[in-house]
């Protein structure tokens, strides 16, 4: 006497079995945008002035410096606080580098992420954002 099989055929006895299969291809073609986000983000770059263009900085979009200029035209040597205030520019312009940075790596996230929402199940997507 042959059993009867419970469930969803070809789902394994989960429902919606068949979705699963289409929902764990998009995972891997996602998991695979987000890696290549990654390496693109390595070599995208940000460039950040400060003090009337005293300081420029650039960053990479994985919030490593490449580079800072000082213009030494804009700066006031004479002023007794110069180098107080090379010092601000500086921790004023990383921070604003930095900041730019982790913006343009998320908003490339989100291009790829922004699906997921709609993606999982039982109301999950709010775990997302």
């Amino acid at each position: 006497m042959a059993k009867r099989r419970r469930g969803v055929p070809g789902g394994g006895g989960m429902p919606g079995g068949a979705g699963m299969g289409g929902m764990m291809a998009q995972l891997q073609k996602m998991q695979q945008d987000m890696a290549e986000a990654q390496e693109a983000l390595e070599q995208e770059t940000v460039e950040v002035s400060v003090g009337g263009g005293a300081l420029t900085i650039v960053i990479t979009g994985h919030q490593r410096v490449q580079s800072i200029s000082i213009n030494p035209d804009v700066i006031d040597f004479e002023d007794e606080e110069w180098v107080a205030d090379l010092q601000d520019l500086l921790a004023s312009g990383v921070n604003q580098a930095i900041e730019q940075s982790q913006t343009m790596a998320a908003e490339r996230m989100e291009k790829i992420t922004g699906g997921l929402d709609g993606m999982l199940p039982g109301g999950l997507g709010g775990l997302m954002g």
